[in-house]
């Protein structure tokens, strides 16, 4: 039977003026608060410190998914302005996505979607689902990332705010709301614990004797989506695709081999390796790619990750939950208070904690 969490434990107050509404002016300006485990101490360092932070021999995960220009806006033949957000591709020009205002729309529906000039591009509706979802067929040819560099816009959540949609502006976005080393394609929200980074901080961090390596996990619809029900293991975690690649898997053996740590940047990188030793109950990964649905919350055994990387969460939140079965609880609260009195940045474009 799974071990009863209340949802009520994952709550705080934050200050409306610390979500961070932009980046820095610079990846590498962010600040890091230090939570050691063992000490149980809090320090308060900067990015830039990375390489003093972290040992020779240790390995540091990255999350390679690049994120999609997924948001659109649609209009109705009424002028209705329906925004939208791309999920997947089921078959060429057949998506799946997620508009808003449903239930004024109907299966046979053509809605026009705004673009970045011409060809002009529209869908029809095909097949409602639950939630907001639609199968829709799109009339523009050509690949998925070929039509939402078209049409999309970045989808950043929902509390960032911008206003009027500038196409000029979102370029900024589309450039900051991602990582430096995005290569596959697939994601609708970025794994933000890796925009702190850019190629001369992992140079640097090599040129210590810290060996790099990838994961992919494509950040779903799900992590837009709030717990509703009250005892976290009774909530239905979404299901996120991923690959880990034979070369990081022998990094990540051969690390562990050495008595080196293995450095998680973000919890999506966590849910990769974690699943990847659940899968044969044990402390060694294997290659192989799939989809998982592991949800991390107190108390959990971690059997791969040694330390953590991420950015500050929201409230109520699986990714707080795992955040806290990692660090603890109480020492989680401890760190969330600290960082608000110390005026840290949170969520996507704010700062971050390494829990060693």
């Amino acid at each position: 039977m799974a071990t009863k969490f209340p949802v009520e434990e994952l709550d705080y107050v934050l200050p409306a003026e610390l979500i961070a509404q932009a980046p820095p002016s610079r990846r590498e300006e962010a600040r890091l608060l230090v939570v050691d485990r063992a000490g149980d101490t809090i320090r308060d360092r900067c990015i830039v410190d990375l390489p003093d932070l972290l040992r020779s021999g240790d390995l540091l995960v990255l999350n390679d998914t690049k994120v999609l220009p997924a948001k659109f806006t649609a209009r109705r033949k009424t002028g209705g302005v329906v925004p939208g957000l791309f999920v997947e591709e089921e078959s060429p020009g057949r998506w799946r996505v997620l508009l808003e205002g449903s239930k004024r729309l109907r299966t046979g529906d053509i809605l026009a979607i705004d673009s970045l000039g011409d060809p002009p591009v529209s869908m029809e509706l095909l097949t409602r689902h639950d939630g907001g979802d639609w199968f829709v067929h799109v009339s523009a040819a050509g690949t998925v990332e070929e039509i939402l560099n078209h049409v999309g816009q970045t989808p950043l959540p929902p509390y960032i705010r911008r206003g009027t949609h500038d196409w000029d502006a979102d370029q900024l976005d589309r450039d900051r709301y991602q990582t430096v080393y995005a290569q596959r394609l697939g994601a609708v929200a970025a794994p933000t614990a890796g925009l702190h980074f850019t190629e001369p901080l992992l140079d640097r961090l090599r040129a210590v004797g810290v060996d790099v390596a990838f994961v992919t996990l494509h950040v779903g619809l799900g992590t837009f989506r709030p717990i509703i029900a009250d005892d976290l293991s009774k909530h239905m975690m979404h299901t996120e695709r991923y690959d880990l690649p034979t070369a990081t898997a022998e990094a990540v053996n051969a690390c562990r081999g050495r008595g080196g740590r293995v450095v998680a940047v973000g919890t999506t990188t966590v849910r990769v390796l974690e699943a990847s030793a659940a899968l044969c109950d044990s402390r060694t990964i294997h290659a192989g790619d799939g989809s998982t649905a592991l949800l991390i919350y107190p108390p959990y055994e971690f059997r791969i990750v040694d330390v953590l990387l991420t950015n500050f969460h929201l409230p109520k939140s699986t990714l707080l939950a795992l955040v806290m079965a990692f660090a603890g609880v109480e020492r989680t609260r401890r760190a969330y208070t600290h960082a608000i009195e110390q005026r840290y940045r949170f969520f996507s474009f704010g700062d971050a904690m390494l829990i060693t």
